[in-house]
């Protein structure tokens, strides 16, 4: 039986600073991230020796050097916050990484309390650079250089899963899902064909079917085996193929099938051959064709569109589901899947409310028809870069909800809460309590550790391989009984 769908997202957000001419994306990152004020002001680890990013999930350990940096640049660089979050610079990228949540309803409630998060570190930030420059960021995945960068989806999945069957079974849909996850772009990149509008940010950049990699050769699917988890139960599968989104019907369908579809996989359920010939060719070719009719060559002869795809998942998940209990956040995820795909089928420009290419797509062209402008006018793909702006006084998509333009799926309240309150039903609360009341004297952190300094005694790390553990049920008692680190380190360990 599949295990419970723990999973999290990490976005990666475009960043510049205007009037700056010497602008230095690291520094920059580096300043939006420490200018963030969080309820602590502890100065924690990342601890990266809980971490094995070589690890490839075919069997071996790849070639390379595990990069750890020294004390003061791991703090400098790290921000684990009191939601149970990370927030953090990789590579050139501010990077928000929610913590663990069960459902997707929760997922998006974090993933949308992420952008907020962002924004408050900004402003903040902006008052510590010259008065002629000003910091900006961005919710989307390329940077118009021939550089992308991506939102990754995480899922917990059982160990004893053959990897052979989840890349077989998982391609046709992560090729074919786009139709309702792309976050649409004006142009293409990476030397893929000429196109003026296209479906995906992220499908010009993909490479390859299956490797370790995510800047280079990028993959389809992504072999890093760093489960956060205990590794002999737990796989957790790195999914770098999705588009950052900022329409919340958008992010709730896309982790939302995706969580379905992995479990179906770990049951067995997937029996239909859905293999695409060439899956790298026909992710641009689905991302290339806005009308969502074109057809990709299958391994068993047949050609399908990506609907048609989808809706071979679609029913097998009917069939799936009709002899298990779901849950009322799985089976509202299933309605809304149906009806997505059909609307694609009917007419995408039906979805102007709720997927995010669509509605970028008719934003653009309500613009272009009022100032008689081409696709390839600057202006244009400006009006593209807006969308993602996270500023709500000055991002477009912000801007058409609060005219009540797109649909929503939480609250603001929601957001705000999710700013400062991990999920309760994950370790994350754990973490996220630990981090409100003993603060200062956590020395480390990790997905699946926390290292306390108990004063003259030595560092103790507390282990947390179990991510359905450590949830408020679990811990409350424990955390209302310990009015100290020491105690809660003593009733810890004597558990």
């Amino acid at each position: 039986m599949a295990v419970k769908k723990v999973m999290g997202t990490e976005v990666e957000y475009g960043i510049t600073v205007v009037n700056d001419r010497d602008f230095d994306p690291i520094s920059s990152c580096v300043l939006l991230v420490n200018a963030y004020r969080d309820k602590t002001d502890a100065k924690i680890l990342w601890d990266y020796d809980q971490e094995n990013p070589l690890a490839d999930a075919r069997g071996f350990q790849a070639d390379g050097e595990k990069y750890t940096p020294n004390q003061q640049e791991n703090i400098t660089r790290n921000k684990t916050l009191v939601n149970g979050a990370r927030y953090y610079v990789d590579h050139a990228h501010p990077e928000y990484s929610t913590p663990e949540c069960t459902n997707v309803l929760d997922l998006v409630k974090h993933e949308k309390a992420g952008e907020l998060i962002l924004e408050r570190s900004r402003i903040e930030a902006n008052a510590l650079v010259p008065d002629r420059c000003q910091i900006l960021v961005y919710k989307n995945n390329s940077d118009r250089k021939g550089n992308s960068y991506g939102c990754h989806e995480n899922f917990l999945m059982d160990r004893r899963t053959s990897f052979k069957q989840i890349i077989e079974k998982f391609i046709p849909f992560l090729v074919s899902r786009q139709v309702y996850t792309g976050a649409g772009k004006v142009g293409s990149e990476n030397r893929a064909g000429a196109v003026d509008y296209q479906i995906s940010q992220r499908s010009d950049f993909f490479e390859t079917e299956v490797a370790l990699d995510t800047m280079v050769k990028r993959p389809i699917i992504n072999t890093r085996d760093e489960p956060h988890a205990d590794r002999e139960k737990y796989r957790r599968l790195h999914v770098i193929v999705a588009d950052s989104n900022m329409a919340e019907p958008t992010i709730y369908l896309k982790s939302g099938v995706t969580a379905i579809i992995l479990s179906m996989i770990e049951d067995g359920a997937i029996q239909t051959d859905l293999v695409i010939r060439d899956p790298v060719k026909a992710m641009k070719e689905i991302s290339h064709d806005t009308s969502c009719t074109k057809k990709v060559q299958l391994d068993n002869g047949k050609k399908l569109t990506a609907i048609e795809l989808q809706e071979e998942y679609l029913d097998l998940a009917h069939k799936y589901f009709a002899t298990r209990e779901a849950d009322a956040v799985t089976r509202d995820v299933i309605v809304r899947w149906e009806s997505v795909l059909k609307r694609l089928k009917e007419d995408p420009d039906q979805l102007g409310r709720e997927i995010d290419w669509v509605i970028k797509k008719q934003l653009i062209q309500a613009f272009m028809n009022r100032k008689n402008y081409t696709w390839d006018s600057p202006r244009v793909g400006m009006i593209d870069l807006q969308y993602h702006d996270i500023r709500p006084e000055k991002g477009l998509y912000h801007l058409l909800v609060r005219q009540e333009k797109v649909d929503r799926i939480v609250s603001d309240q929601d957001i705000e809460d999710a700013v400062y309150n991990p999920p309760e039903d994950t370790r994350a609360y754990f973490r996220g309590m630990c981090l409100k009341r003993y603060g200062s004297a956590i020395f480390g952190v990790n997905w699946d550790s926390i290292s306390f300094n108990l004063k003259d005694q030595p560092i103790k790390r507390i282990l947390m391989a179990e991510p359905l553990k450590g949830t408020k049920e679990h811990v409350q008692e424990l955390l209302d009984r310990s009015t100290s680190t020491e105690e809660l380190v003593a009733n810890l360990t004597a558990e």
